[in-house]
């Protein structure tokens, strides 16, 4: 039996956001009802109008600002399972403190107003990310759930402002989900609910949120369209670059239905899960891109091309890959191949005039 059935009533946290927005639309599709969290009135009527095929399943409440005390009471009452997805995502921070706070306090505030208020409340699906598993290391490293980012947080303690902006955001997903665990663990005796931390590294996939314009695509989708499509140089990225940087990454809609199978997995309670289709770098992406833009992308006939790799000399080492064998034994997850991904992407840039 389910751990949440079909019927009932999920909060969705930050519900406007390219990733919780799919998460929406996701379990919308499989028959849940959906309470959205938004920062204001205007957004969460966007989100109506985007959802209005499922009538009254979709409904919104505002939060305009996660941090306060008390911020989700109201949004909590009601609800059979959560899905917190909001917190800060840029690299423009001078003060780390800028991302870390909102991020953590954000966390804490979804969990208190939990344990406080959602009486209902079974199941807490944590949206974290690969950024609080790994570390950049000289050598190849494979990283799975035991690894944390530690050393991310002991830069930004050491550098302050002076920290990388890459790393002021890994350090402030780090320490935001080890709130959320240690949280957990001190009202272990007074929670009703269990807690899933799924961990994801870089997220690309078309949209389904409010995107009026490419200036205002998330910050993974972005550096996509802008390596991929938007700069005949690969947004300045050098062959030597586009052939040893790069990501693991996950389809948004593949993150997505892991939220809705973490709902239905009984064994996953408690767990913490890397989800991740593979590592790749740049070129790749690029050679799949060429591949089939002339069908799903017309408008885009010379796209950035670099050196692609052959099969008989590929050169290509991917620095940092993640085990994934916890999801796929707990979760049964399947992921879209890269193939899927760019040509859904393509597909939605060209309805959408990009």
């Amino acid at each position: 039996m389910p751990v949440v059935p079909l019927g009932s009533t999920i909060l969705v946290t930050g519900a406007n956001g390219y990733i919780a927005a799919w998460i929406v639309r996701t379990l919308l599709d499989k028959g849940y009802i959906v309470k959205g969290t938004v920062r204001s009135e205007d957004k969460g009527k966007r989100l109506q109008e985007i959802f209005e095929k499922y009538g009254d399943k979709f409904k919104f409440v505002v939060v305009p600002d996660i941090t306060k005390e008390g911020a989700f009471d109201d949004a909590v009452k009601d609800v059979d399972a959560i899905a917190h997805t909001a917190s800060p995502v840029n690299f423009s921070a001078v003060d780390p403190q800028e991302l870390i706070q909102p991020a953590v306090r954000g966390t804490e505030s979804i969990l208190r107003s939990a344990l406080e208020v959602g009486s209902n409340v079974r199941r807490i699906i944590y949206t974290s990310s690969a950024a609080a598993v790994l570390r950049v290391d000289p050598e190849p490293r494979t990283f799975s759930e035991d690894d944390w980012n530690d050393l991310s947080v002991a830069e930004v303690e050491r550098d302050g402002k002076d920290a990388l902006p890459i790393t002021k955001y890994r350090a402030s997903k780090t320490l935001a989900e080890r709130a959320a665990w240690k949280f957990f663990g001190e009202n272990k005796d007074a929670i009703k609910w269990d807690l899933v931390v799924i961990n994801p590294p870089f997220v690309f996939g078309p949209v389904t949120h409010d995107v009026p314009t490419l200036s205002a695509l998330n910050l993974s989708a972005a550096q996509f369209y802008s390596i991929v499509v938007g700069h005949s140089d690969a947004g300045g990225k050098t062959p030597q670059e586009l052939r040893s940087t790069g990501t693991s990454w996950i389809d948004v809609r593949d993150l997505a239905e892991a939220q809705a199978l973490a709902l239905q997995t009984e064994s996953v309670a408690n767990e913490r899960v890397i989800v991740s289709a593979g590592a790749a770098v740049w070129q790749e992406w690029l050679d799949v891109a060429n591949s089939l833009a002339p069908i799903y992308l017309p408008s885009h006939l010379d796209l950035p091309k670099g050196v692609p790799i052959s099969k008989s000399d590929p050169q290509i080492i991917h620095q940092i890959q993640y085990n994934t064998s916890k999801a796929e034994r707990l979760l049964g997850i399947k992921y879209r191949t890269k193939e899927a991904t760019v040509q859904d992407t393509f597909a939605d840039y060209e309805a959408r005039g990009w």
